[in-house]
């Protein structure tokens, strides 16, 4: 069996608009703080040390993630929308299938029918609770500027499409699932109207799924299908997404 990491690191250079913070407390700090709780002085520790710690501070959004229904809109399917430590767990680990448009050009929309013409491909038919992943390598730019305007999207008629075969999980290694944000601002800008700001996303008013974001690695997977992906999200109480190291899991 072997492990593919599907995620990014949490770094405060990557180059995305949620940027991370990490403070770093050493050996010979954690002396310090450790003496202050328990009322004996630092050097009572092995050459003065104690605990390596870390604080980070980040959005739920930051780094490899994992979108809840709630991130998209208060309600889903006409009742309140659930948040990431009410979703089950079985949505996180299944058949993983990934979808190679890295050859579009950087802010690309995919279609249903691009969709249709990948699995043709590859020759694949979808089945409810498939793990869906759209390759467009925009991880390879993570620590590029403009990163997070990198990347390929979905459009929201492919996301009804994918959800309507029984999918509940989709990832992207790009920063976000629809195209970018400056993309959908300039079309919005042109042509005010609803349905071109955020759309895909808005999808999850009608239709109860998560985003997985900020994958990587979908390059290294050896074949398209045959795999599993486990993609468990942390438990964080009645939030829009929780962090995670999403993995594929191939036999050999």
């Amino acid at each position: 069996m072997k492990m593919i990491d599907l995620s990014v690191p949490i770094s405060p250079r990557i180059r995305e608009p949620l940027p991370a913070q990490i403070e770093y407390a050493s050996h010979e700090s954690g002396a310090v703080q450790a003496a202050a709780l328990l009322g004996l002085k630092p050097e009572d520790f092995p050459e003065s040390k104690a605990w390596a710690t870390e604080t980070v501070t980040m959005n739920t959004h930051a780094g490899t993630h994992v979108d809840a229904p709630w991130h998209y809109w208060p309600t889903s399917e006409g009742k309140p929308a659930r948040t990431i430590d009410e979703l089950p767990l079985e949505w996180f680990y299944s058949d993983g299938v990934v979808l190679d448009f890295s050859a579009r050009p950087q802010g690309y929309e995919i279609t249903t029918e691009d969709l249709i013409v990948e699995l043709e491909r590859i020759g694949y038919t979808l089945k409810p609770f498939d793990i869906v992943l759209i390759r467009s390598d925009a991880d390879k730019r993570l620590y590029q500027d403009h990163y997070a305007f990198s990347h390929v999207g979905v459009s929201a008629e492919a996301t009804v499409w994918l959800l309507d075969q029984g999918i509940k999980v989709v990832g992207t290694d790009g920063w976000g699932w629809d195209i970018p944000l400056n993309l959908q601002a300039e079309a919005y800008k042109r042509e005010p109207k609803e349905g071109v700001l955020w759309a895909a996303h808005f999808v999850g008013k009608d239709r109860e799924y998560c985003q997985i974001e900020k994958l990587a690695n979908l390059d290294k997977l050896p074949k398209p299908y045959g795999f599993k992906v486990c993609c468990f999200p942390v438990k964080v109480e009645k939030a829009s997404a929780g962090w995670a190291r999403p993995v594929a899991i191939v036999e050999d």
